[in-house]
């Protein structure tokens, strides 16, 4: 299967578990971007091989641009100042093959591969690099930062650009999670990217890894000042739901007490409407929450409003243990009673293992 995360599509297109590939058979789906301009990627998603499929290479990006963020001053030539990153850790065997361990917690590497290549580098030519990041690990999450500790600014999040730049020293990003970010290079100092792992896996999975080496040229264009305002985002109003739908995340890989199964519908929602979701975590371990379909965003995290740099268009979220985090999803354009869409952990393993449940929109 070949899914299209994070975008608004009608289920036939979704690419889910329903819609399987065959051996030696094509796949030919149509479907109109609705999009904001942002940085979105395709992956499989046919459990319970979603884990070592993606593992070994089935994946990759897209670019989707728009005349809003064309206007923006922003750096925009892909592989000058616009720079994509996937961050995905791997092991390798003796024979420099891909190993896939299977854990049914998580698979996590001890290689970090960016963009497919070790140990890359960037000669930058621009005052001021655009790096757009997905961490397309299995399972492992990172908190990035530079290494001289400098800030940078957080432009954009899953779905597109936040409203206003959000200077940062480091951010965070779980399995599925994209970000866009500028750091200005205009000290001509080298400086690297480096990605820790925030442990949430295995007991001694924490590690560090060098993303990316940069180091400014002697030339560097110069480029404009950073706008203060980059979009205009309605804020997110809950009195706009019909109602609030609870999802538990528990122990031993369940949502509400069930694991996925695909003959069993899960939820059932009404084509032109708002609801908020409500993700509650039982277990010991973080779960980043992923929803097909559409865009979502964050309310609140145990009552309390979301960081800054969360308040942008949202397909994934983390919901640490204990945690209580509610969303706000509007469903529009496309129904289909049959043909479901998921929601699902997306640590990979956690989906293949069954975290993972289906909902239909009905008009």
């Amino acid at each position: 299967t070949l899914h299209w995360h994070g975008f608004h599509l009608p289920a036939y297109a979704d690419g889910g578990p329903h819609q399987i590939i065959k051996d030696g058979a094509t796949w030919s789906p149509q479907f109109e971007v609705k999009q904001r301009g942002s940085m979105f990627w395709y992956h499989s998603h046919l459990p319970p091989v979603t884990g070592p499929q993606v593992y070994q290479g089935l994946a990759g990006l897209i670019y989707v641009d728009d005349e809003e963020t064309g206007r923006l001053d922003l750096p925009n030539e892909y592989g000058v100042d616009d720079i994509p990153l996937v961050l995905q850790d791997r092991t390798f065997d003796d024979d420099g093959s891909l190993f896939y361990s299977g854990m049914m917690m998580g698979v996590m590497g001890n290689v970090m591969l960016v963009n497919g290549s070790l140990n890359p580098y960037l000669e930058s030519k621009s005052q001021k690099l655009r790096l757009r990041i997905l961490n397309g690990s299995n399972a492992r999450f990172y908190s990035l930062g530079f290494s001289d500790a400098r800030l940078f600014s957080q432009i954009g999040t899953d779905g597109g650009l936040l409203e206003r730049p959000i200077d940062v020293s480091h951010i965070s990003l779980a399995p599925g999670e994209r970000a866009q970010v500028i750091v200005d290079l205009s000290d001509g100092r080298p400086v690297v990217l480096r990605a820790v792992s925030s442990g949430s896996g295995p007991v001694g999975s924490e590690q560090v890894f060098d993303v990316l080496r940069i180091q400014p040229d002697l030339e560097r264009a110069r480029v404009a000042a950073l706008p203060s305002r980059l979009v205009t985002l309605d804020p997110p109003d809950p009195a706009q739901a019909i109602g609030t739908r609870p999802f538990v995340l528990g122990m031993g890989m369940t949502i509400n007490g069930k694991r996925m199964d695909r003959n069993r519908i899960d939820e059932t929602v009404r084509l032109g409407t708002t609801e908020i979701w409500e993700m509650s975590n039982t277990s010991m371990v973080p779960h980043p929450f992923h929803v097909h379909d559409v865009q979502f965003r964050i309310l609140d995290r145990n009552g309390s409003p979301p960081a800054r740099n969360e308040r942008g268009l949202k397909d994934t979220v983390v919901v640490n243990p204990g945690e209580r985090v509610r969303v706000l999803l509007s469903f529009t354009d496309y129904s289909d009673p049959y043909l479901p869409y998921m929601y699902h952990c997306h640590n990979l393993e956690h989906e293949d293992t069954g975290m993972m449940g289906q909902f239909v929109v009905t008009g």
